[in-house]
C-alpha cells in the first residue's frame, strides 16, 4: 500500500522525499515498481473497468451486474 501511494503521487513530490517520509526504502519501492503485475492485479483491473462501464451504462444506479470474465 505505501508503494502504490508513493507511485501514485510521485509526480507531485520527488520519490526519494516520499520514501523518506513513508520510511519505506527507495530500493524497495523500485524493485516493486518494475515487478510485473500479479495475475490476480490484472484481474482486478479488469473487473473494476467492467463495474464501472456498467455503473455508468446504467446512469449510475444499482442494478444487476453480469459478468464474463475468460
Amino acid at each position: 500500500m505505501t508503494f502504490a501511494f508513493i507511485a501514485k503521487h510521485g509526480d507531485i513530490w520527488t520519490v526519494n522525499g516520499l520514501c523518506e517520509v513513508m520510511e519505506a526504502s527507495r530500493s524497495g519501492f523500485h524493485a516493486w515498481f518494475h515487478r510485473p503485475a500479479r495475475a490476480r492485479a490484472i484481474l482486478g483491473t479488469k473487473l473494476i473497468t467492467v463495474i464501472d462501464r456498467s455503473f455508468k451504462a446504467s446512469d449510475r444506479t444499482y442494478g444487476m451486474l453480469t459478468l464474463s470474465v475468460v
